[in-house]
C-alpha cells in the first residue's frame, strides 16, 4: 500500500496539494493511505523548510508548491 503525505501548516497551497494528491491517487485507482502532517516539528524533521511538500513512501517528491493532479500522477506511477 502506498503512503502519501502532505506536509504543511494548513495554508491554501497545502490544502490544494492535499486535494490534488488524493484526486490523482483516486483517478489512478491506487491502494493508498493519506496523511496530512501539520505539526511544524515533524515537517522540519523531514527536512522540509518550505511547505507544502508531497511525500510518497517516505521520499520527498515536491517542495514549496501545489502541483496539479496530472503532475502528481506522474510522480505516483
Amino acid at each position: 500500500m502506498l503512503k502519501i503525505q502532505v506536509l504543511g501548516p494548513g495554508c491554501a497551497k497545502c490544502d490544494k496539494l492535499a486535494q490534488n494528491a488524493q484526486q490523482a491517487a483516486d483517478e489512478l485507482g491506487l491502494d493508498y493511505t493519506f496523511e496530512k502532517v501539520t505539526d511544524l516539528q515533524a515537517i522540519l524533521a523531514s527536512g522540509v523548510v518550505t511547505p507544502p511538500a508531497l511525500v510518497v513512501d517516505g521520499e520527498v517528491k515536491v517542495v514549496g508548491k501545489a502541483i496539479s493532479p496530472e503532475q502528481v500522477k506522474e510522480l505516483l506511477q
